[in-house]
């Protein structure tokens, strides 16, 4: 078997090439361009070499190396993804004190003849490209939700100063005309002084919905009541805030329709499970990869990072531990963020999150129990492509 080892780079990257069966160097670290000329000479090499005994490995980080693997899967290479962590403790481990790239490349060529009951790399394949693309996805969706909560959170600010009764005269907030007035007007004083045309303007809503009890009147009377403060740096800002809402908000609905069908396309067996979308279902799937990769619940419970700690000392045992909080921060989000619907929509979760109520575990701490049930019914549905049925759980 041969081991080569490519050390990624942005502009440039190293390879080395090793015969595992005796640990020869066949070929010293050498370096080649990120570009079509440079992935040609690593081509170059590896045609000495039988592909069916060449195993790649590079470091799954950043997205400098994306080109260079499709340019090798298309190929019909084997290529290895490893976790940066894993060559720095490969490093450490064998005393190295010393980091280079080319010295990376040696130790990327150790993690791969690591011990093969418990490999340090998954494989990638080609079809991972389409699980990478809903990845960046609902990755991309994650951060504006949490970028349109930061804008929400700055207009409420803003709204307090300027008009701090008008949240009170609505049932629920970013409304049409909620957000007309606001982008209209922006203050109490602004509205207090308006023409009352142009403030029924802003009530004006077309198509169907129920329609609010409050009537420009109403409104332009207790603005000039208001104790907010008039504020031009304020008003801007609320004008501009309510810009930026409106645009992620579109952001948001085109990402959703986009995921939507991905997700419709794949027809995965999760979706049976009641209390998941397309988008929650997208993002299970693409953080947990090609689930082939996994050969037990264990190992994606792992890697969501909501295995509890396990500490043990001599006689002691840690009874109450957190979770790990290791793997993907963005499946474990997802999970956290599913848990409650999928536990109202199925009386066996009911039954079980109330068991580990009953057993005196908190509300946070029974969701875990709950998302960690919930991953081995994912397991499992993958991995026989059954829809879920609530009457084999028990």
């Amino acid at each position: 078997m041969y081991h080569v080892g490519i050390d990624i780079g942005k502009s440039s990257h190293y390879f080395c090439i090793i015969n595992h069966s005796n640990g020869d160097v066949l070929v010293e670290p050498t370096k080649f361009k990120n570009n079509q000329e440079g992935f040609a000479a690593l081509l170059q090499n590896l045609k000495s070499y039988p592909k069916d005994s060449i195993l790649i490995g590079m470091e799954d980080t950043g997205h400098y190396h994306f080109a260079l693997l499709k340019y090798l899967l298309d190929r019909k290479y084997n290529v290895a993804l490893i976790n940066p962590i894993t060559t720095d403790l490969t490093r450490r481990l064998y005393g190295g004190i010393t980091k280079n790239d080319k010295l990376d490349t040696f130790t990327i060529c150790e993690v791969l003849g690591s011990n093969p009951r418990k490999k340090a790399y998954h494989i990638s394949k080609f079809n991972s490209f389409s699980l990478y693309e809903q990845k960046q996805l609902t990755r991309h969706h994650h951060h504006l939700k949490e970028e349109l909560n930061t804008y929400k959170n700055r207009l409420q600010k803003c709204i307090d100063v300027v008009f701090p009764e008008f949240n009170s005269l609505f049932d629920s907030n970013y409304g049409i005309v909620y957000m007309n007035l606001l982008k209209t007007f922006g203050s109490a004083q602004a509205i207090a002084r308006s023409d009352i045309r142009n403030l029924r303007k802003c009530f004006e809503v077309h198509g169907k919905g129920r329609r609010i009890t409050l009537t420009a009147e109403k409104l332009k009377e207790i603005a000039k009541t208001s104790i907010g403060i008039a504020s031009i740096a304020e008003e801007i800002q609320i004008k501009h805030l309510v810009s930026q809402i409106e645009m992620i908000n579109a952001q948001i609905s085109e990402l959703d329709k986009k995921i939507e069908e991905f997700s419709t396309k794949t027809n995965s067996p999760i979706l049976t499970i009641p209390g998941i979308s397309h988008f929650s279902g997208t993002s299970i799937l693409a953080e947990l990869g090609d689930i082939s990769n996994y050969s037990k619940p264990s190992q994606i419970i792992k890697f969501s990072g909501v295995a509890p700690f396990h500490y043990e000392s001599s006689q002691f045992c840690a009874q109450h531990t957190a979770i790990t909080k290791k793997g993907s921060k963005y499946l474990r989000k997802t999970l956290y963020q599913i848990i409650q619907a999928v536990i109202n929509n199925n009386p066996v979760f009911k039954q079980y999150y109330e068991l580990k109520i009953s057993q005196g575990k908190g509300h946070r701490c029974a969701q875990g129990h709950c998302v960690r049930k919930l991953l081995r019914i994912i397991f499992h549905l993958l991995k026989t492509n059954q829809a879920f049925d609530p009457c084999l759980l028990r």
